[in-house]
């Protein structure tokens, strides 16, 4: 660690409010704890809870960086005590519990992952955060299991494109909401069965004709709500990652039990980093080999340089946005 620069470039949230608080400044450089690893980042995604952090409704927890970003790609540069799975010098792409905005971060060794054989960083940069919330709320929490019936909403965000393919490739079928015929199309290219427009046509009307979804993928929420558990198939599972409409509805409680739904959901960044770790464990296992093959791959959006992060938020809050927008670090 000793070559390591003593200051770094970053993006701070000066204070909460709209996409002119995030600012450019000089940091120290951060230094990897027991089981964590320094990254020289290349690039970083940007994702919904960013947003959400710099609107001063997502607090990062205690023990992370008050930087936003958690994700990106680039160099183990330092290892902490503990870490015996990586070398300095080589190429991950990781889950960060914050501070992804910067030069530098750390983050736990077993929350990175190797940049996948055949991509970019910039690539690489765009996997952690949605990969990870796909794979442990679409298969692990709710059990998508290849034949059944499975709708996501925002089909065209970062987290829609993904869900959308690796629900595919993995033999699910898949129908997809989004709020424009040119962003159905791209769910349909992605391997949307059914893509839905919401702004005329009724998805619960859609996947009743079908016989209902096996699951969900709600980030909606809001009057989404009531309209997914009429939407859902007997047994369909329902799976809530954020709640863009409000967090409330009413809701007759008696179908779940006659029809023996499940309703659950889950963010990603207060989960215990053992959680994580078995989360890339099982990335790594099943999900790495597909995207290798090119089988699957993210969806870019647009790039901004790291001191143009407001311009970044700017986009994705406009939802025209396709896939997913990223940090270039430089």
């Amino acid at each position: 660690m000793t070559d390591l620069p003593e200051t770094m470039l970053a993006v701070e949230i000066s204070k909460a409010g709209g996409p002119e608080v995030l600012t450019p400044v000089t940091r120290p450089v951060p230094r990897p704890g027991y089981g964590e690893v320094l990254v020289r980042l290349d690039y970083a995604g940007v994702n919904r809870p960013d947003v959400l952090q710099r609107a001063g409704k997502y607090a990062p927890p205690p023990t992370a960086s008050d930087l936003p970003g958690l994700e990106g790609a680039g160099t183990i540069v330092a290892l902490g005590a503990g870490v015996h799975q990586w070398q300095v010098g080589d190429r991950v792409c990781a889950l960060f519990p914050g501070g992804a905005y910067a030069q530098y971060a750390t983050c736990p060794g077993a929350h990175a992952l190797p940049v996948p054989e055949g991509f970019s960083a910039k690539q690489a940069a765009c996997l952690p955060e949605t990969y990870f919330t796909v794979w442990s709320n679409v298969f692990m929490r709710a059990g998508l299991r290849a034949g059944e019936r499975f709708l996501v909403h925002g089909g065209t965000s970062g987290i829609g494109t993904t869900a959308i393919q690796l629900a595919h490739v993995l033999g699910a079928r898949v129908f997809a909401s989004a709020g424009s015929p040119k962003k159905c199309k791209v769910c349909t290219k992605l391997g949307a069965e059914v893509s839905i427009n919401y702004r005329t046509e009724d998805f619960v009307e859609i996947m009743r004709a079908q016989g209902g979804a096996d699951v969900i993928l709600d980030m909606v929420g809001g009057d989404y709500i009531p309209r997914n558990i009429k939407a859902l198939a007997d047994d369909g599972r329902l799976v809530h990652i954020a709640f863009l409409n409000g967090p409330k509805a009413e809701l007759n409680f008696a179908q779940i039990m006659t029809r023996r739904l499940t309703v659950t959901g889950s963010t990603l960044r207060p989960q215990s980093d053992l959680a994580k770790a078995r989360m890339a464990e099982q990335l790594q296992a099943k999900v790495w080999p597909l995207l290798e093959a090119g089988k699957i791959g993210p969806i870019i959006d647009s790039a901004f340089d790291l001191k143009e992060a407001a311009q970044a938020h700017e986009r994705m809050e406009s939802g025209e946005h396709i896939g997913k927008i990223v940090l270039h670090i430089t």
